[in-house]
């Protein structure tokens, strides 16, 4: 009989261990609580070609580049004038002169209209902008596991709770996509 009550005795104490450590297991929690998420960013820049068609103004292409046209037309005009003007070896000084000077006069009178000639053509222009956007690499998760409170940080936007593992710390492991 004795023997039949240790036996019991030590029977009730395994058992009433068991049951301890069972209802433990069964009473731990199983997730913890999201109470706030916050977006972790970074910004990131972006290179583009940016292109645009533009007007472009050119001076046209000479084709007197050493302006004889003019000078020889200022020069026969310029004679022809001071032809016009004394009398004797005087009109022969003043032919010459009158030449020089209208020649003179007609090359700038050419150079100028020759500088004043442009062509406007249509060109492609362009340059590389950078768009700055915010990239989300993260989330700040506060949490809370019965009176305890805790932050992690995941790589996924997590619900409102997440899963903890045996040892009662928070998984952060991506669920996966179903």
């Amino acid at each position: 009989m004795i023997k039949g009550f240790v036996l019991g005795g030590v029977a009730m104490v395994v058992l009433g261990a068991g049951a301890v450590t069972g209802y433990q297991k069964m009473a731990q929690p199983k997730v913890a609580e999201v109470v706030a998420v916050k977006e972790v960013t970074q910004t990131v820049t972006t290179p583009r070609e940016q292109c645009e068609m533009v007007q472009v103004q050119r001076r046209a292409p000479v084709k007197d580049e050493n302006r004889l046209l003019g000078s020889v037309g200022g020069a026969v005009i310029g004679g022809v004038l001071g032809h016009q003007i004394g009398g004797g070896s005087g009109k022969k000084v003043a032919t010459v002169a009158g030449a020089a000077a209208g020649g003179y006069a007609g090359n700038q009178v050419q150079k100028s209209m020759q500088e004043k000639d442009v062509q406007t053509t249509t060109e492609q222009r362009c340059k590389t902008v950078h768009e700055k956007s915010q990239k989300v690499v993260g989330y700040d998760v506060d949490y809370r596991i019965g009176s305890q409170t805790g932050a992690v940080r995941t790589t996924f936007r997590p619900g409102a709770t997440l899963p903890l593992k045996k040892d009662g710390q928070v998984d952060t492991t991506p669920p996966q996509a179903s």
